[in-house]
């Protein structure tokens, strides 16, 4: 706002200025040279406001419109002035006034700017008839005067008076032999008319200013667009141009429109067009931008508006959709620039969370609109920007996968035991992920939902290309020992249970490579406990195994190892755990059908016992560690029991528990054990045929699905020997 006076007031007076000797029309005699062109003259002769005071008006007021110099203002109306003035000299007076040169055929929303000049070649003598009282008010100031004074109400009523005047004098064929002079005065009018406009474009280039434009003379420009609305109501019937509507209000919004779009354009004018300094240039560009934005339609709100809604004329929707335009308009060239992902998502993310913000003018009873705008961005513009930058994300995701497995190799070869957080095995890696994935899909979902699905699918794409990558590294690495292991589990399904918790729909898929990973990390950690233990199951079932407990070196190793499974996510650990449970006692059974050495008598008999208590020590061992594999317990025992078992008639109860107990158990193994038992042929005979049907009977159990499938005696291979066959004939 103005600090208490006019930009008018602060200009100098036009008497003041001079200029050079006129040019006159060649039907015209050529009148003595006046002083100083642009002075009023005292005679009554010159009744017209002449063409020569109102050039310094037109060239101070144009110069504020278009930003022109006064030599190209100069030039542009010398062409124009004269076209008008050759038209003009081509008609008869009473010709079709539609087609007079100075008629307003400029539509609404295109461009009105004025020449603020006069040719110097017009004559500045006054037709016949034409009295002082035109060319001065009251108080003896020109309309140019007026215009310049910017009381332009008082001078679009001077011109209402000179146009009626005109126009009465042409009807009353007043030119008939002066077709010239006609010419002239109507060309003078349209230049007035014209020069009221520009400095109406004036005013609202200034509005916004740093000095701005007082109240008083934004409520005086509203009352002169729509005055001209009530005289110009319509075109005249018969076409002629005096009374044809100006239409200063389309002239109005289009002022408002340039001036919008020359504020916005000035923000940021110092970046660099492809905005050079990256994401973070450009975010202070668009910080700038908002502010301007911001600042401006404040000012509107509260300042111009009151003074326009004074003379009941509405500006508020007129600046907003021509703020808005401007910003659509710069968002639109700086998405052309936008070069990375980051600048893209910045874009993104200024158009939809911060222009697109209820808040964005900073007052909660300022709002945008009380219509829907228009999209800042063309639905197929937005589009485009968000495939460009889900493309370009794809490729720095894939990156950020790459420089997590480079972190983890680092890790492996500095040969360094991971930590133990929260009881737990603990690597980065199930952090790194989630902190990825999580930051930039609701980075996407800020922006729109289409964009967060798009990023949630482009995440676990990306992460399912990784599992593998990250499997096959880690097992050709040196680190794969059991608290490693131990750790990549816990990862593995930490990333399972959560990623898939968050997005139940989009990471369905990495169910399958993470569960697989899981199961190739186990299977490697039951591995290295089978290399360590499996040459002490060699002593199980000998002769020296009778006399010494070889069990317990073994079964100290199993402890030792199962420590580390107390590090392991519950679910896997446990499995883990029954997994090692199973593991010693098929080996056992293992040993037991195929022993190395041929127990008799005694010693068959002590053998047995031996391996009651070995049963009795493994079950009380796995029970201590937490297994919960409780079904394994039968085993040892059952097979204990009938080498052991003296009254021959109840080995078939044994025999039939054990099958019972575990029906993967096969012929061959019954026969086996039944070999160890040394029988007579009948009993052999009758004990494998009943062993037969017990083992064809669980078999349509288990088919039909009535029994859970428990795997023990299906994974231990025996051998055909002399023994066996012997026993089967």
């Amino acid at each position: 706002m103005a600090g208490g006076s006019s930009p008018a007031a602060k200009m100098p007076s036009p008497q003041a200025v001079t200029s050079g000797p006129e040019l006159h029309s060649p039907k015209e005699p050529v009148e003595p040279q006046t002083p100083a062109r642009g002075t009023r003259r005292a005679s009554s002769g010159d009744a017209w406001p002449s063409l020569g005071t109102f050039w310094w008006a037109f060239s101070r007021t144009s110069q504020r419109a278009s930003g022109r110099t006064p030599e190209e203002e100069l030039g542009l109306l010398r062409r124009s002035s004269r076209r008008f003035l050759l038209q003009s000299l081509r008609r008869a007076p009473d010709a079709s006034p539609a087609a007079h040169p100075c008629q307003d055929t400029t539509a609404p929303g295109h461009s009105s700017e004025v020449p603020s000049t006069v040719m110097d070649g017009v004559s500045q003598q006054s037709p016949t008839g034409m009295g002082p009282e035109e060319l001065e008010t009251e108080a003896g100031r020109s309309v140019a005067d007026l215009i310049a004074e910017r009381q332009l109400l008082a001078a679009f009523k001077q011109l209402q008076r000179l146009e009626a005047r005109l126009a009465a004098e042409k009807a009353s064929h007043t030119f008939e032999q002066d077709p010239t002079g006609f010419a002239r005065r109507a060309m003078d009018l349209c230049l007035h008319y014209d020069g009221l406009a520009a400095e109406i474009a004036a005013v609202v280039q200034e509005t916004l200013g740093p000095d701005g434009v007082d109240a008083a003379t934004l409520a005086e420009l509203a009352q002169v667009v729509r005055a001209e609305e009530e005289a110009h109501p319509t075109p005249p019937a018969d076409g002629d141009f005096l009374g044809t509507p100006r239409r200063w209000r389309g002239h109005w919004e289009d002022a408002v429109r340039r001036s919008a779009q020359r504020r916005v354009q000035q923000a940021g004018a110092g970046e660099a067009p492809r905005a050079a300094h990256g994401a973070s240039g450009l975010a202070r560009l668009l910080a700038e931008l908002g502010g301007l934005i911001r600042r401006d339609l404040q000012k509107v709100q509260l300042e111009v508006q009151p003074a326009y809604a004074a003379a009941g004329f509405p500006a508020w929707e007129a600046y907003l959709r021509a703020y808005h335009s401007a910003a659509a308009q710069r968002l639109l060239e700086l998405a052309r620039h936008a070069r990375g992902c980051e600048q893209l998502y910045t874009l993104l993310d200024w158009a939809a969370n911060v222009y697109g913000s209820p808040n964005f003018l900073g007052a909660p009873d300022l709002t945008l609109s009380t219509e829907p705008l228009p999209a800042l961005l063309a639905p197929e513009v937005w589009a485009r920007l968000e495939s460009d930058y889900a493309s370009l994300l794809e490729t720095k995701i894939v990156s950020c996968f790459d420089r997590i497995l480079q972190e983890e190799q680092s890790r492996w070869a500095a040969a360094k035991a991971p930590d133990i957080l929260q009881g737990r095995y603990h690597t980065p890696l199930s952090i790194d992920v989630h902190m990825l994935v999580a930051e930039h899909v609701k980075a996407a979902g800020a922006i729109s939902a289409e964009l967060e699905a798009t990023t949630s699918r482009i995440c676990a794409r990306a992460l399912g290309l990784f599992v593998p990558r990250f499997e096959k590294a880690f097992l050709e690495s040196e680190a794969v020992n059991a608290p490693h292991l131990g750790a990549n589990i816990n990862a593995c399904e930490e990333l399972r249970t959560c990623l898939l918790a968050r997005f139940p729909g989009t990471f369905v898929e990495l169910e399958k490579p993470l569960v697989a990973a899981t199961c190739i990390f186990q299977k490697r950690l039951l591995q290295g406990l089978q290399c360590d233990v499996q040459p002490l199951f060699r002593t199980l079932c000998t002769k020296i195994w009778l006399t010494q407990d070889t069990l317990q070196p073994l079964m100290d190793k199993v402890v030792a190892f199962t420590r580390h499974l107390e590090h392991v996510a519950p679910p896997l650990g446990q499995e883990t755990l029954q997994e090692v449970h199973r593991y010693v006692v098929r080996e056992y059974l293992a040993q037991a059908l195929r022993p190395r050495e041929r127990f008799q008598g005694d010693e068959r008999k002590a053998g047995s016992q031996k391996m009651g208590l070995d049963a009795q020590a493994i079950s009380n061992t796995f029970q201590g560690l937490g297994s919960e594999a409780t079904w394994l317990g039968q085993a040892i025992p059952c097979v204990a029991d009938i080498l052991g078992e003296t009254y021959k008639d109840d080995i078939q109860l044994h025999l039939e528990k054990l099958i019972r107990s575990y029906p993967d158990i096969r012929q061959d193994h019954v026969l086996a054990i039944l070999t160890l038992r040394r029988l007579g042929r009948r009993r052999n005979r009758r004990l494998l045929q009943h062993a037969q049907d017990l083992l064809k009977a669980a078999a349509t159990a288990d088919g039909s699905g009535t029994s859970g499938r428990r795997v023990l005696f299906e994974e231990i291979e025996v051998s055909t020997s002399v023994d066996m066959l012997i026993t089967c004939i």
